[in-house]
């Protein structure tokens, strides 16, 4: 940003030095051109206006009565933003012109992605895996939110995909109207490296189930025999 000469104090002018009376317009700032029988004033091209003139510029901003530097600043982000939305910070733009008042400092906002969380408007998207016993079974999990861990319900015979709904874990609305809410989806995670033993258990379970065990699976087949016996 630009901000006032320290030098000069903003004047343009070398230290120990003032400025002069446009020799054109003659501090006026204003020059008349005569058009036919008119009069027309028109801005002085010698001193753009101001109806002052340096003579000897300052060294450090060149006359310009501003320079340009680099500083940080603490801003404060409302909950709720997101990827895209404008920040105005009052008085940290460009030093005024003539002593005038500083502009405005616009920041926009680009929000990293987060390894875990999913944000869809103002909800929060999260999966969490479970165990094939667990989903079978049932019991609870711990659910990471933005606030911390939670314990959810994870019902008898869930299905991997399912979404369950935390209401009010989500992002807080940047107008004040309510908060989001987390989903949750849970995805049932297929063991691997199963030692003999555990595979003997496991071919043992699917011997002794009955296909009212796989509702889903028993539906699908149902509908396959359907269409073939057409």
């Amino acid at each position: 940003r630009q901000i006032v000469c320290d030098a000069c104090s903003g004047s343009g002018a070398k230290p120990g030095t003032k400025k002069i009376d446009c020799p054109t317009c003659h501090g006026r700032g204003q020059v008349l051109y005569s058009a036919g029988f008119v009069n027309v004033s028109q801005t002085c091209p010698k001193c753009r206006g101001e109806g002052s003139t340096i003579k000897s510029p300052c060294s450090k901003c060149d006359g310009a009565g501003k320079v340009r530097s680099t500083q940080k600043i603490e801003v404060t982000v409302p909950a709720g933003v997101d990827t895209g939305s404008r920040l105005r910070v009052q008085g940290e733009g460009d030093t005024g012109t003539r002593g005038g008042p500083s502009g405005d400092l616009y920041i926009y906002i680009n929000v990293k992605e987060h390894p875990i969380f999913q944000r869809h408007g103002y909800d929060i998207i999260c999966e969490v895996p479970i165990s094939f016993p667990l989903a079978t079974l049932g019991g609870e999990i711990e659910v990471p939110t933005l606030t911390g861990n939670v314990m959810m319900r994870i019902p008898e015979g869930t299905q991997s995909g399912r979404v369950f709904r935390l209401g009010s874990k989500g992002v807080k609305n940047l107008r004040g109207y309510g908060t989001g809410d987390q989903l949750v989806k849970v995805i049932m995670e297929t063991p691997t490296h199963l030692t003999s033993e555990q595979k003997k258990f496991l071919k043992e379970f699917e011997r002794v189930c009955s296909p009212s065990v796989n509702p889903i699976s028993q539906s699908f087949m149902d509908k396959v025999k359907k269409i073939f016996k057409k």
